[in-house]
């Protein structure tokens, strides 16, 4: 029996180990803390969206894809149009796939008037493939996440101040032709003289931002292991911002 339990649980460690989520982020030299969804009643409040578990969204029409699950945070955090928000994770261990940031703008206050419903989120960064590497090897953004365990990206200075969701999205592209979503979100309060919001063709909705049958969602990393294109799902980074 005492073998059967080791067993058991040697065989679940891969699957535990694999899984992440944004435990924190770090902006403007203070960090805010991320929800800790395994000690719920010892969580504080925090910025962020609290989430069910950090396994995987397998599909992206599937509701959980917008925010982990989660539909609103107690905080937010002030961030300077211009200044940089790093999410970190305290793991991560896929090195194949795109790193891709989102934001969407709060039609008024934080709470049941900003769940991200809609078509309005927009990208302010994201990195696929680096430079000419193969598909079946480890130049990919979520390698960079592996490596350092945050990715930093700059608020563009010209965005239009006000209440924002940030997304941070890793999709994990490491099983043939079976994608993993991995999607948190955070409260920010955006200030500077911006007037800029992005729309038109740069607005999606999320869930259903891309097809199951994107090409760059639905992806066989192995059997066309030697190509090195690949473009990340949802479009690109909004020209428009600077």
């Amino acid at each position: 029996m005492k073998f059967d339990i080791i067993a058991s649980s040697l065989a679940l460690a891969p699957l535990v180990a694999a899984h992440g989520a944004v435990t924190s982020y770090q902006i403007g030299g203070k960090t805010y803390p991320g929800y800790d969804g395994f000690a719920p009643a010892n969580s504080p409040s925090t910025i962020q969206f609290p989430w069910p578990n950090y396994d995987p969204t397998m599909t992206p029409t599937d509701p959980k894809m917008r925010c982990n699950g989660g539909s609103s945070a107690k905080l937010s955090a002030p961030v300077q149009s211009g200044q940089n928000v790093t999410a970190i994770w305290k793991q991560w261990t896929h090195a194949q796939g795109p790193v891709m940031v989102w934001m969407f703008k709060c039609p008024g206050e934080f709470g049941s008037s900003c769940t991200g419903a809609g078509k309005g989120w927009f990208k302010i960064d994201q990195l696929g493939l680096i430079g000419a590497g193969p598909l079946n090897s480890n130049n990919w953004g979520t390698a960079l996440v592996m490596k350092n365990l945050k990715w930093s990206s700059r608020i563009p200075a010209n965005l239009a101040p006000g209440n924002y969701l940030i997304r941070h999205e890793l999709l994990a592209l490491h099983q043939a032709n079976t994608p993993q979503f991995y999607a948190e979100c955070a409260q920010i309060v955006v200030s500077g003289s911006g007037s800029y919001v992005p729309s038109g063709n740069y607005l999606y909705s999320i869930p259903t931002y891309a097809p199951m049958s994107d090409p760059g969602i639905m992806v066989d990393i192995y059997t066309n292991g030697a190509s090195t294109s690949y473009t990340p799902p949802g479009g690109p980074v909004d020209s428009g911002l600077q």
